[in-house]
């Protein structure tokens, strides 16, 4: 899974769900004892264990409805059971029975729970040690957004999907829907003629029974329940294979499949899928694990999945062109990669329960920035995963979290471990760890650990038993377990040891401002660097001493991999700022976050990351080089800066990005840098970006808006799509209400995964009072896909001057949004809009209206996150407002 943008926990609860006959037979003459059952809100127990599921789906995504016969064949352990739970969410369930030995026995389903859990009651119970086969007759509801089936109607054309990540495969059929249970699988989807149908393994053939097309599917390898795929519709799709590799003799069959009308952009995702796979392949030293590939899209899905060999996505990450813009091509790279890995890592081998969900994602994250940028390593996406992870201290260093690794007890809990603790920091635990073990011993470990638990289950300790193994290090598990099992970013402070280049490091949990936190000691992997020399050591103590030549300013995180942030003597901040050129992409961001977080901390200066941020403008890797900037863009975001504070900030800005820009040059013209180094064009927008906002650049503005203006008139050469996002800003700033409805009306009329999106958001995050009014009276309008309604909201919020307007709305709407909104990718991460307020009063004001509503949702802990986030903003702006408004007057 990668939610765009995204650990949970535990062991089960020891739940009793059964019912026992007494004796260890069952027979028509032994009564029933009665027992109450415990309802199990978290993990099953293992007392029915499914074998095998059969399931035929009739889908017409036309209609709202849909049906299913579901047969499961379970054994159970132990004892004879009338009663027992599985999972099942608002499906009307009308036939229900067992098939024992050639005899049928009668059930009742009944839904216990919001959450999907189910009570099946048998009129006499079922015997312990021999197969039985559950069948059920049902029917269910398509969804309107990405969660169980859903559908959509997409330029007239209606168009079904599956998202069963984490616990939504219970709103299609009838199971045991938790990981622990992986099984075969075997398929059949009716649909009315002509549709496509896509499912995990290969379609065996179709035929036309009762008026519908009868797709029928090769049993599938063991899968857990949210792997499970089930597409439907009239897609159009590009066909063709991987060519055999060294780890694999035969073709593997790959298709990119699309609503129809993206038929002609899918052949950039074919070649770079294939590309892709090879890279994996090598990677693991193994085949890729399934016998086919679909590669599928939908414009619901914000993120992407990965159902083993169906993986599904947004439009946005495989619909596109060799000449997309690069940002773009950098997301299709790791997104794809991230999905792929997960083939091996996720699917192949499947956490055995959700506490144990980081370990999927952490290590495909980090594949994926890593295999990406083997794929293109002109994209530089690689340096894009330490990026990530550093963004994720921010959420880290908040006193509301949890570790990435934490219990899961209950269904409500699951959905919050898919964040940017397991994405963002797990991902960069990762690449530490790998580069502490190396990158040779940390693979070895890898394949160790997959050969060992090959299509069945595993969880943390046996992954860190393969790393010490391959490592030959016994510390090397305390050391994760540091990071994985315990909240928050280390703080490593550096002073002078006496006389000559020796440094004492000392360890403890970095805090904002006015924050407390308790003592905490982590097993660092710590890196430093002068000049080309470079030492590391495990900081397991409170403190060590560090000694290395005097070659150069210390860098305290050589490479950047580190998952730590880093404090310095003012003169050390100094000569490392004199030299931020020589730091590598990642030293870079490293130094970029450790300052911020030192002046959002209230020890470091503005005018010292000011001064960071000057040298590294000229930095050669796009990533590094605003990094600086972009934490002086969130400090002026806060809401803190009077007049002088904003002359200031522009003032620099203006001084700072001018000249670069009378380097690089600026032609918004389809096609103008064709051909041009990737990263040198991103730079550009960058620099173009900022110009444009927050300098509020008039020439910029009006060259964007005149080039909007030229291409909604018809001139497509006008703008390139790279330029759509600022375009489109420029262009409302310009026109108001009036230029906003336009954009809408045109964006509405478009299924361009391109264009729609970009349009949509610029709208709804203008900043525009009269536009977000109109937008928030709009909603329900029927042009509008719900997942895009829910956007406008998120980009009200995202504007501190509509803000307060967005959030009035959401309370008035609270019950309808949480009613509607799939856990994954909306509900546990709603409270993140309101992450625009900067007040101690609106901290008090979300925990009094909104923390009773969230309570026991997935989004409890995002909420707890932004009050957080928000009173720290308002603690930051009243001890250091006054100065970090004049720090910024005087910038130049």
């Amino acid at each position: 899974m990668r939610p765009v943008s995204l650990t949970a926990i535990g062991l089960s609860l020891a739940l009793a769900l059964a019912v026992p006959a007494t004796g260890q037979t069952a027979s028509a003459s032994q009564p029933v004892v009665e027992q109450a059952l415990a309802v199990p809100l978290g993990e099953l127990a293992d007392a029915v264990a499914p074998a095998a599921y059969r399931l035929d789906f009739t889908i017409d995504p036309a209609q709202e409805q849909f049906s299913g016969r579901t047969e499961i064949d379970v054994t159970l352990k132990g004892q004879p059971l009338a009663s027992f739970y599985l999972h099942g969410r608002n499906l009307s369930v009308g036939k229900v029975m067992a098939r024992v030995d050639g005899r049928e026995v009668a059930g009742r389903w009944t839904q216990v729970d919001d959450s999907g859990v189910a009570r099946l009651d048998f009129e006499k119970p079922l015997p312990a040690g021999r197969l039985v086969t559950l069948a059920f007759d049902y029917r269910g509801t398509m969804n309107d957004g990405p969660f169980g089936l859903f559908r959509a109607n997409v330029a007239g054309q209606w168009y079904g999907w599956s998202q069963f990540q984490s616990i939504d495969a219970r709103a299609a059929f009838p199971s045991f829907d938790q990981p622990s249970f992986k099984t075969p699988f075997t398929l059949t989807v009716r649909t009315p003629p002509g549709l496509t149908a896509v499912g995990n393994a290969p379609e065996t053939g179709v035929t036309r029974e009762g008026g519908l097309d009868v797709h029928r599917f090769a049993p599938t390898l063991p899968l857990p329940t949210y792997l499970v795929a089930v597409m439907v519709g009239p897609f159009a799709h590009v066909a063709d294979a991987v060519p055999p590799t060294p780890q694999r003799e035969k073709p593997l069959p790959l298709r990119i499949v699309s609503t129809a009308q993206n038929a002609g952009k899918l052949d950039f995702a074919l070649e770079g899928s294939k590309d892709i796979v090879k890279l994996l392949e090598s990677y693991f030293a193994d085949a890729f694990p399934y016998p086919k590939l679909d590669q599928i899209t939908s414009p619901l899905m914000p993120g992407a999945m990965e159902n083993a060999g169906a993986d599904l996505y947004g439009d946005g990450i495989i619909v596109m062109g060799a000449d997309a813009p690069v940002v773009d091509r950098r997301r299709f790279g790791m997104v794809v990669a991230h999905e792929l890995a997960h083939q091996w890592f996720g699917d192949l081998v499947t956490p055995r329960w959700w506490d144990d969900i980081w370990l999927n994602e952490s290590f495909a994250n980090w594949m994926g920035y890593r295999i990406g940028g083997e794929w293109k390593p002109d994209l530089k996406i690689g340096t894009g995963g330490l990026a990530e992870g550093f963004a994720a201290m921010r959420i880290d260093e908040l006193a509301a979290g949890r570790p990435i690794r934490q219990r899961i007890e209950t269904n409500s809990q699951i959905d919050a471990a898919f964040d940017a603790i397991t994405y963002g920091k797990g991902g960069q635990v990762v690449a530490m760890i790998a580069a502490f073990m190396g990158d040779e011993k940390f693979r070895d470990g890898v394949r160790r650990y997959m050969a060992a638990h090959r299509n069945g289950n595993a969880t943390s300790t046996d992954f860190f038993v393969a790393m010490a193994e391959a490592a030959s290090d016994p510390r090397i598990v305390p050391a994760m377990r540091s990071f994985t099992d315990q909240q928050g970013v280390p703080l490593v402070t550096f002073s002078r040891d006496g006389t000559g280049w020796r440094w004492r490091a000392a360890q403890g949990r970095y805090a904002p401002l006015g924050q407390t936190v308790p003592p905490q000691r982590w097993g660092i992997p710590l890196c430093v660097r002068s000049g080309a020399e470079r030492q590391c050591t495990l900081l397991a103590d409170d403190t060590t001493a560090v000694a290395i030549a005097d070659a150069g300013a210390l860098v305290p995180n050589a490479g950047g991999t580190g998952y730590y942030r880093f404090e310095l003597p003012d003169a050390e901040w100094d000569a490392l700022i004199a030299q931020a050129l020589t730091l590598d992409a990642g030293e870079a961001l490293a130094t970029a976050d450790s300052l911020g977080a030192s002046v959002r901390a209230g020890r470091a200066s503005v005018t010292r990351l000011a001064a960071l941020a000057r040298v590294l403008v000229r930095h050669t890797d796009s990533h590094a080089a605003d990094a600086a900037t972009d934490e002086l863009v969130a400090l002026a975001g806060m809401g803190m800066l009077d007049s002088a504070g904003r002359k200031g900030w522009r003032r620099f800005l203006t001084a700072t990005y001018r000249p670069l820009l009378e380097r690089h040059g600026f032609d918004p013209r389809a096609g103008a840098y064709v051909g041009e180094d990737p990263d040198v064009t991103q730079r550009r927008i960058q620099i173009v970006s900022l110009l444009a906002s927050p300098a509020a650049d008039k020439a910029v503005r009006k060259r964007l808006e005149q080039a909007v203006a030229a291409w909604l008139t018809g001139d497509e050469q006008a703008l390139d799509p790279m330029w759509f996002s600022k375009g489109f800003d420029a262009w409302i700033a310009r026109h108001g209400l009036k230029g906003g409805k336009e954009l809408m009306d045109r964006a509405l009329a478009s299924s361009d995964p391109a264009f729609r999106p970009r349009a949509l958001a610029a709208i709804s995050g203008s900043g525009w009072a009269p536009i977000a009014r109109w937008l928030l009276a709009g909603v329900g309008d029927p042009r509008l896909r719900p997942d895009e309604e829910r956007g406008f909201l998120k980009g009200v919020l995202s504007s501190r001057s509509t803000a307060r307007i967005g959030y009035d709305w959401m309370k008035g709407n609270l019950d309808t949004l949480l009613s509607g909104a799939g856990g994954i990718f909306y509900t546990a991460n709603m409270p993140q809009w309101l992450g625009r307020f900067c007040s101690v009063d609106m901290a008090n004001e979300f925990a009094r209206d909104l923390g009773p509503r969230f309570a026991g949702k997935s989004g409890e802990l995002e909420l707890a996150r932004v009050i957080d986030r928000v009173r720290n903003c308002g603690v930051l702006k009243e001890q250091r407002g006054t100065r970090i408004s004049a720090d910024f007057a005087r910038l130049k």
